[in-house]
């Protein structure tokens, strides 16, 4: 069924996953998903953090650090 596969992929396991990337500049929260429990819903390559958050400060986010992951972003997006 191709409505299917429009929000999920099926990993070499065979595990049906949803096509979601969780980003987060700050490690806190995906990492509560990645030891929760649903963390066996999402596949870890699509659960990316950052090392430190932007405290609330988009140019901080934009400019600085959010700048050093947009490339693993985009790579795990397309």
């Amino acid at each position: 069924d191709d409505s299917f596969t429009t929000f999920f992929n099926e990993t070499i396991t065979g595990k049906h996953v949803p096509r979601a990337v969780m980003v987060d500049l700050e490690p806190t929260v995906v990492d509560e998903v990645r030891a929760g429990t649903f963390r066996e819903l999402f596949h870890p390559e699509q659960l990316i953090t950052g090392k430190e958050d932007a405290a609330n400060n988009y140019a901080r986010g934009h400019y600085t650090i959010g700048k050093e992951s947009i490339d693993m972003v985009l790579d795990r997006v397309r």
